[in-house]
């Protein structure tokens, strides 16, 4: 019978805001604390709150309504945090865009949600201009300008807009906060349906966690170099350190030195990221250049970490590292692991988190569950779970079942203290002569090997077997190793039906901004050579 974990306490009722509030709050609670360091700026969380509030009354004099679609492509700066909470405080839903779409995915996503206004970054309104002519319903760009006060940019914008905006009443259960687009593994994403409930709970769950040490709070300075516009940066960077009270350090640009140097000269305390970032903090010579003695532990999502790196990485970087996982049609957080000693347990990302059900059912049909320790897809349920995919009433109902369980798509396995390790994609396993093979169980054991900087591992057509495993390796820099010296090496280490049966050497792996990797780019290249 699938049941909350024991090891964490229900925290409900939860408190039903508008999402709006959480910033509120802790502008009234702290309001000359620094919110956000964004180069030589600094906003104190009044501030914040205040320009939150202009922003939002700017909107509605250019017409922006309760249940209005507004657009939301930056890289991180204070601007977008500024702009998401006008958004939700004037009732209106932020559907926030990969800074790193080309312009037929920023249209898709415009026509999609039926945004009408947009406000974008100035790097990136040439993309935006290219994309306008497709984009259907959009009326209204908005350009933010470093320093601009001219009348339609969005700080002129503000400078001319009351300093309160109207009065908008908000049913948290019910009304849209945000319409995030999710990745997927194949076609063109979906509007992730969440409500200010779905997010304002999921900062609860993560936060209302006594007496463990793996959340933010008030005296945290996190450093803010995931992306914004994902529901990782959104919700566990954004929300629960204003939520918490914390100071936000942004990063606009990934660059590994530039990291580095941030988290030491704003001696961060709390480091958010994902497994790529961290398998090259083990690769760069520069980290023991760096003092980053002030960081109190380190935390994992977005993609798999196998025990081994999650240790290498740990004894490079010198503080705790643990694991979480969720989704973005979860808000996203669903589980988390502890660093108390005792409780913590390596490669897992822990058990629920208070008041998520969550339950591991068979491979084929989905619907019986499976004993403790076998591999089987993850069901989750609990008051962060999305109310559907906008407009796309088939695939809600593949996904959210009528009973409120989420089919995350993943493949784990729960132990009996209902702890769990994610194995795999569903949609990914490699069918080799009916054998079910998980890429991320080769990808881990590829980084093990001293010559591999990174790699990735399909499924490629094959005649006699169905599929076979191909890796793509990117070898280290100044190591030799060959095809031979890479498929010797998993033979040696795993079952001969999960052996690699062709590697090909690349100069980097493809990866979305949260660090997943985008075995559909490759297996669309794959099948692209085949037909050649």
């Amino acid at each position: 019978m699938a049941r909350p974990t024991p090891v964490r306490q229900s925290k409900a009722p939860y408190e039903s805001y508008p999402l709006g509030e959480v910033l509120r709050r802790t502008a009234a609670r702290l309001p000359n604390k620094t919110a956000i360091i964004d180069g030589g700026r600094r906003y104190t969380y009044r501030e914040l709150d205040a320009y939150s509030d202009r922003f939002a009354a700017a909107l509605a004099r250019l017409g922006v309504a309760k249940g209005d679609r507004v657009g939301i492509l930056s890289p991180n700066c204070a601007e977008f945090e500024i702009a998401f909470f006008g958004i939700v405080r004037v009732g209106a839903v932020a559907t926030t865009i990969n800074s790193g779409y080309r312009e037929r995915e920023i249209a898709h996503q415009l026509n999609d949600s039926g945004a009408q206004v947009l406000i974008v970054h100035e790097t990136l309104l040439p993309l935006v201009e290219s994309a306008r002519s497709d984009a259907r319903e959009l009326k209204r760009v908005v350009v933010i300008k470093d320093g601009s006060d001219q009348a339609d940019s969005f700080w002129g914008l503000m400078e001319h807009a009351p300093a309160t905006p109207p009065s908008v009443g908000i049913d948290p259960h019910n009304d849209l906060a945000v319409l995030p687009y999710s990745s997927g593994t194949t076609g063109l994403s979906k509007g992730v349906m969440l409500s200010h409930f779905n997010l304002g709970s999921n900062v609860q769950q993560f936060l209302a966690r006594p007496g463990e040490a793996a959340k933010t709070e008030e005296n945290d300075v996190i450093l803010v170099h995931l992306p914004l516009f994902h529901i990782y940066g959104m919700t566990l960077l954004m929300t629960a350190s204003i939520s918490a009270g914390a100071t936000q350090v942004m990063m606009g640009r990934f660059d590994m030195g530039l990291m580095l140097t941030l988290m030491s000269e704003h001696s961060v305390t709390m480091l958010y990221t994902v497994p790529p970032v961290g398998l090259g903090f083990t690769q760069f010579p520069g980290v023991s250049d760096h003092d980053l003695s002030s960081i109190r532990l380190g935390f994992f999502g977005a993609a798999p970490l196998s025990s081994e790196l999650q240790g290498r990485i740990q004894s490079v970087m010198g503080f705790p590292i643990v694991q979480g996982y969720g989704l973005t049609e979860a808000s996203p957080v669903t589980n988390s692991d502890f660093v108390e000693p005792g409780l913590a347990r390596s490669g897992s990302v822990g058990p629920g988190l208070p008041d998520t059900e969550e339950k591991v059912v068979d491979l084929d049909k989905g619907t019986a569950e499976v004993p403790a320790g076998e591999a089987g897809e993850l069901l989750v349920r609990g008051p962060q779970v999305m109310k559907g995919y906008y407009n796309n009433a088939e695939a809600t109902s593949e996904t959210l079942k009528a009973d409120g369980w989420l089919r995350t798509g993943d493949i784990v396995r729960m132990d009996e203290d209902r702890y769990v390790w994610i194995l795999d994609r569903k949609k990914e396993l490699i069918k080799y002569k009916g054998f079910q093979v998980p890429p991320a169980e080769l990808e881990g054991l590829l980084l093990e090997h001293p010559a591999i900087a990174d790699a990735a591992v399909i499924g490629k057509a094959d005649v006699e077997a169905g599929e076979i495993p191909k890796a793509f390796v990117v070898r280290k820099a100044g190591a030799e190793i060959s095809a031979e010296d890479v498929m010797s090496f998993v033979a040696g280490k795993i079952a001969t039906f999960k052996h690699v049966r062709e590697v090909e050497f690349v100069d980097s792996i493809p990866k979305n901004p949260s660090g997943k990797i985008l075995r559909r780019v490759l297996i669309e290249e794959e099948r692209a050579k085949a037909n050649v």
